[in-house]
């Protein structure tokens, strides 16, 4: 297919006046709109307004300037249908081989500061996205170019050839065109939508779609997750593997709005990082942020090892290390403060896989340069945006669940034992629960009110959960009695308080809701503890 004229309509100039002359070199006619046919003239490349061949000037602010049949018939006509080409012949319309255009900047004005929607709204490019669709659709005739990115390649191609390019690079640019097409409007979805509906597209249920409620049941409220859902995400960096050698991995993050989290993050030092470390940074992070205080964590496979609150990060590093010296070991580590070097002398002669703070002085970030050849450091904010979904996979379909981001009211906390907790006991419980929140299922935390003193988690039953958590705090020699109990979910029997009990802790918060709740209640009576239900649960799988 050899291209006679080109339709140039573009928001992103970058490389414009270069591709202007090279297809004007290659005696190809340039039909162009607005400012890009202004740039485009004062720079000496001969162009054509598109208000000659419409015989309409552009209009409402320029929110009209190609939609035309004399501009659209010229993309969409057929070459191989004689009727379509008598067409027009007959209209006056002169045919369009190839379209150039890049949109409107809306992903990037909503993630602005301070956007107004009237602002975003202006951003919504209609006019470019019809050319894009149109030339990607008839790309057996027309070729369409959506990025400054592919002007290089492009004019390569043209000049070998003498004016021409191949069905190959064409059905090429039409895949990648619709792609473009298909982010665009995902990202204009999520800044009209909102929550879950945000993050794709939703069509009208069916009558057999299923509906849920919040909680799950079934119910009216399909707003929250519509019926049909398209994720667009943009590659952030291919991973060296998965989970294991053998897996191939990436990692993506979500396209519109402002990056956050893992998104946001920016690499200091270190090597590349993997799929289990990004998984283990997520758990780490997430847990970080139940904090305002000076806070250290340290994760292993997703499981908070060592966690403590303190005056200074320096000081909460060194309790969270004494929480599990050895699991430490190979962990993810990050602190929600200046990251100093009282945190780095901490660490010394520990190796671990990332240690990770909002910032970093720049002290500390020479000092890890030296010392931790092999340690990623990452800066990454300590904040994420209200409303955040989370989605995961499962064997042929995905789960989307509003994150847990629910916390304690203390006013609906239920003292369901004889005796009430003290102000430190109530202290440590609070701390322990939001410990029990970010460790997977069964869970059993005991801590005090600034550090975690025994972790048990992601066991079958509760039981060994309780006593796996003694367990590891007898083998770092961290006293269990005058501690705290905290479990993520009720006590389906009393022998998992039983243990805590007898290792010496004083006060247990749970969620209740137990067939068993009175003898739960019962034994921590008889064995003199305080105990706390909350009503929420917070299940981790």
């Amino acid at each position: 297919m050899k291209v006679g004229r080109a339709l140039v309509s573009v928001h992103d100039k970058r490389g414009l006046v270069e591709l202007g002359r090279g297809l004007v070199a290659l005696g190809i006619e340039i039909v162009s709109t607005g400012g890009t046919a202004r740039l485009l003239r004062e720079s000496g490349v001969a162009v054509r307004e598109v208000s000659e061949i419409t015989g309409f000037p552009e209009m409402m602010d320029g929110r009209v300037k190609t939609l035309h049949p004399k501009i659209h018939g010229g993309i969409l006509a057929r070459r191989d249908v004689p009727e379509h080409v008598a067409a027009l012949e007959q209209h006056g319309i002169p045919p369009i081989d190839l379209v150039i255009s890049s949109l409107y900047p809306f992903e990037a004005t909503v993630a602005r500061p301070g956007v107004t929607p009237a602002e975003a709204i202006e951003q919504i490019d209609v006019g470019g996205p019809t050319m894009i669709r149109a030339a990607a659709k008839n790309h057996a005739s027309v070729a369409v170019v959506t990025d400054p990115s592919q002007y290089g390649p492009v004019l390569e191609e043209l000049r070998a050839t003498g004016g021409a390019l191949s069905d190959e690079t064409r059905s090429r640019l039409a895949r990648e065109a619709f792609r473009r097409t298909a982010e665009y409007d995902a990202a204009i979805s999520q800044y009209l939508g909102g929550g879950l509906a945000s993050e794709g597209a939703s069509a009208p249920p069916s009558e057999t779609s299923p509906r849920f409620d919040g909680a799950g049941k079934a119910g009216a409220r399909t707003e929250e997750f519509p019926s049909r859902l398209v994720i667009q995400a943009e590659r952030v960096m291919a991973l060296k593997y998965g989970e294991n050698p053998h897996q191939a991995a990436a990692f993506y993050r979500p396209v519109g709005g402002a990056p956050f989290g893992l998104g946001a993050m920016r690499q200091l030092h270190g090597p590349e990082l993997g799929y289990n470390n990004l998984l283990d940074f997520s758990a780490a992070l997430s847990l970080l942020l139940e904090f305002a205080e000076p806070a250290a964590v340290a994760i292993k496979h997703t499981n908070p090892c060592g966690v403590a609150v303190a005056s200074t990060v320096g000081a909460a590093m060194a309790k969270a290390k004494a929480s599990d010296p050895v699991s430490i070991y190979g962990g993810i580590v990050g602190v929600n403060r200046e990251l100093d070097m009282a945190v780095v002398a901490e660490l010394s002669g520990i190796f671990v896989e990332i240690l990770f703070a909002p910032a970093f002085a720049p002290d500390a970030v020479e000092e890890l340069r030296r010392t931790k050849k092999k340690c990623r450091v990452l800066e990454v904010p300590c904040a994420v945006p209200a409303g955040v979904v989370e989605y995961r996979s499962v064997l042929g379909g995905l789960l989307a669940q509003r994150a847990d981001v629910v916390d304690l009211n203390v006013a609906t906390l239920a003292i369901v034992s004889r005796r009430a907790p003290t102000t430190e006991e109530m202290a440590a419980l609070r701390f322990a629960w939001k410990i029990a929140k970010h460790a997977k299922s069964n869970t059993i935390v005991l801590a005090t009110a600034d550090q975690v003193v025994g972790v048990g988690a992601g066991q079958m039953n509760r039981r060994d959960s309780a006593r796996l958590a003694v367990m590891r705090a007898d083998e770092v020699g961290l006293a269990t009695r005058g501690t705290v109990c905290a479990s993520d979910a009720f006590f389906p029997f009393r022998d998992a308080l039983d243990v805590v009990a007898a290792a010496g802790a004083t006060a247990v918060i749970h969620p209740g809701g137990s067939l068993r709740d009175e003898e739960v209640i019962a034994a921590a009576n008889e064995h003199g503890m305080a105990m706390v239900t909350t009503s929420i649960r917070h299940f981790r799988h």
